[in-house]
């Protein structure tokens, strides 16, 4: 008896494998809009609050801590309790976090609705990926992958535009929010009817009724069903994160888990204060969205050079190349350009280089992993790395608050992407040993 996972990874891929991970991609967008939702309300929530850079930096970065956490456990969940039902929990965290963040009064309460956010988000991102992989064939599966990846720019494009136009429309920064949570809702009956419980987690976990959806799932996609389950798979010994500091490891991920923690700390920098920068700078809020929406626009550009640059020139050249620029690009968005079409064309370049390095350092990861330590050591390294993620912002706020003008404190966070880039620079290993 075939194993449906031979098929679905031999087979070409049925339309509704590919509306399973057209509505992944349209998750990761969504994603991407909530995270930076905060960014395209920060000028207004300061406006009516009265709030100082200190205290802005850290309600911008909440969301990123509860990204951290929920990556770790809900993410670790999903491989649990199944994929299908963590994307309509995460879609019930978001949407509850997103209404409630618009009823917020003061910086504490939309601080912790953030934190609540954050937690869906992070979740969402783990889920997402497990479904797009094990609903796509072996053929297509690095190609969904990266499209599912460039949703994420994308939802902050489509999502940037629109909370822009409320803005204009509506002169209230709740307005994001509100959008945000109508969005987030809708999508849950749209996983309901489109995104079956994937047959990979079903075989693996067996869970009661697991034939039964496993052929239900065979018979919609035109296929035979089973007759009964194939084998299980024979427990695999896990490997314990000690692994990854044994000898001949410890220094690769040390380097990885800095590399990926101070480009993080200048990238969520660069997204995060664009639009409070631009209004600082003497723009209109309702226009200040559009520069990083613009931002997003190189963000998206970048996923898809970087990525085929690599085929060329290889991965590990391309990502530190795309650092020291992305270093040398936040330096000069900070030295204020004096029109909005010069604001966005720099920022848009910053955020190529930017994205474009986190999305190559994902290939990074893979490659500098063997099989048995590729999840633990990834894991590990992005969940550090959000750490940075969310120090960013904040310790931008603090400088700001100190009396830093914005070139200096431009050219200081541009120093952990240049840190990150030496430091990737400097990580040794030979491919053929970890492959």
């Amino acid at each position: 008896m075939e194993d449906p996972r031979a098929i679905i990874a031999r087979e070409p891929m049925h339309y509704r494998q590919v509306i399973a991970v057209a509505i992944a991609t349209a998750l990761n967008a969504l994603d991407g809009f909530d995270v930076l939702s905060i960014s395209f309300a920060a000028p207004g929530i300061a406006r009516d609050w009265g709030i100082d850079r200190a205290a802005l930096g850290l309600v911008l970065s909440m969301e990123l801590f509860g990204m951290g956490i929920g990556a770790f456990v809900l993410g670790s969940l999903a491989d649990k309790v199944g994929r299908r039902p963590m994307l309509l929990a995460c879609l019930v965290i978001m949407g509850i976090g997103m209404a409630m963040a618009s009823t917020a009064s003061n910086v504490a309460i939309l601080s912790a609705y953030r934190l609540f956010t954050g937690l869906g988000i992070g979740g969402m991102l783990a889920a997402t990926n497990a479904v797009v992989a094990e609903c796509s064939n072996a053929r297509r599966r690095n190609l969904t992958v990266a499209i599912m990846a460039g949703g994420y720019p994308m939802g902050a494009i489509v999502g940037g535009s629109a909370a822009s136009w409320l803005l204009a429309a509506t002169g209230r920064w709740e307005s994001v929010f509100e959008f945000g949570a109508v969005v987030t809702v809708a999508f849950i009956p749209l996983v309901l009817w489109l995104v079956p419980e994937t047959m990979a987690f079903l075989l693996l976990k067996r869970p009661a009724g697991a034939l039964e959806k496993i052929n239900h799932t065979l018979v919609r996609q035109g296929r035979q069903p089973l007759a009964a389950l194939p084998p299980a798979d024979p427990v695999q010994r896990k490997m314990g994160v000690g692994a990854l500091f044994a000898p001949g490891m410890a220094s690769v991920t040390i380097m990885l888990t800095g590399t990926y923690f101070f480009h993080m700390m200048t990238f969520y920098f660069l997204v995060k204060w664009i639009p409070k920068i631009v209004v600082d700078l003497g723009f209109p809020a309702a226009l200040a969205g559009g520069v990083l929406v613009w931002g997003n626009v190189g963000g998206a550009i970048g996923s898809i050079a970087v990525s085929l640059l690599s085929q060329k020139i290889g991965i590990r050249p391309v990502v530190i190349a795309s650092m020291f620029l992305a270093a040398m690009s936040v330096s000069v968005f900070g030295q204020g350009a004096t029109t909005l079409g010069g604001l966005s064309l720099i920022a848009a370049a910053a955020c190529l280089f930017a994205n474009g390095a986190i999305a190559g350092l994902y290939a990074v990861l893979a490659q500098s992993y063997p099989a048995a330590l590729r999840a633990g050591g990834t894991g590990l390294v992005i969940g550090v790395g959000r750490a940075g993620a969310a120090l960013g912002p904040i310790l931008a706020g603090l400088l700001f608050s100190a009396g830093w003008s914005l070139a200096p404190v431009a050219i200081a966070m541009a120093c952990g992407t240049l840190i990150g880039g030496v430091l990737l620079s400097l990580v040794r290993y030979r491919e053929s040993e970890v492959a």
